[in-house]
């Protein structure tokens, strides 16, 4: 499989910023969100890059069905408006995925 060039995987923990929670590393592939409260940070202009100056908060507003990549969070940054999209993870919080299902972005 050849992954995008633009792709740098990236998995670390970190502290949540929405929400305070000590978020893990994922262990499977890039850990991009919080599984407790779904937001991200707006770090990367291409996955993984850390080349985006903006940080703002990315809020989880929607989500799509992929066929091939199941779940996709639809993110708002609270900073600068810009919309990304995140692959959810394994072990986020279904309760706030299912929420999202009902949300039209």
């Amino acid at each position: 499989m050849i992954k995008n060039k633009k792709f740098k995987e990236i998995d670390e923990e970190f502290i949540c910023d929405n929400c305070g929670m000590k978020v893990p590393k994922l262990g499977y592939s890039c850990r991009d969100h919080c599984p407790y409260c779904l937001h991200s940070k707006h770090v990367d202009v291409n996955p993984g890059d850390r080349l985006e100056e903006c940080h703002g908060d990315l809020v989880p507003v929607s989500l799509e069905i992929d066929s091939k990549k199941g779940y996709v969070i639809i993110y708002r940054c609270n900073k600068c408006g810009k919309i990304r999209k995140n692959k959810a993870a394994k072990d986020d919080n279904m309760d706030l995925i299912i929420e999202l299902s009902s949300k039209q972005l």
